[in-house]
């Protein structure tokens, strides 16, 4: 391989590495449940894709074949997908958010009323 190939493959695994870290201290710093989940659904997704899409350079299309894209695709299908329902499920379980204390009524959730 060239060292061009080896330079793109460094520069896309760093930039994943670098976007997983800019998530995970989002998921610690950020103020209520929502907020994170935001930041893990959106920072963790691209960050892996970065990882593979570097990996998959790296190896090349003929030892990586279509298991890497797949891998790619299954991230984007489920690690939004798993963002939503944790934020979903706080809503329903009407977490108080940063900011504003009171919980949207949604007329489709039957909820009874809090004390």
């Amino acid at each position: 391989m060239t060292p061009f190939i080896h330079l793109i493959s460094a520069i896309l695994t760093l930039c994943g590495a670098l976007t997983i870290l800019v998530a995970m201290i989002g998921t610690v710093r950020l103020p209520d449940v929502f907020c994170r989940s935001h930041a893990l659904g959106k920072g963790l997704t691209l960050g892996l894709v970065l990882l593979l899409c570097g990996l998959w350079i790296d190896l090349g299309s003929e030892a990586a074949g279509l298991r890497i894209p797949a891998a790619i695709f299954f991230q984007f299908l489920t690690l939004p997908v798993a963002s939503h329902l944790g934020a979903s499920l706080s809503y329903q379980k009407r977490l108080p958010r940063h900011g504003d204390p009171r919980i949207d009524e949604d007329p489709r959730l039957e909820r009874s009323p809090r004390p």
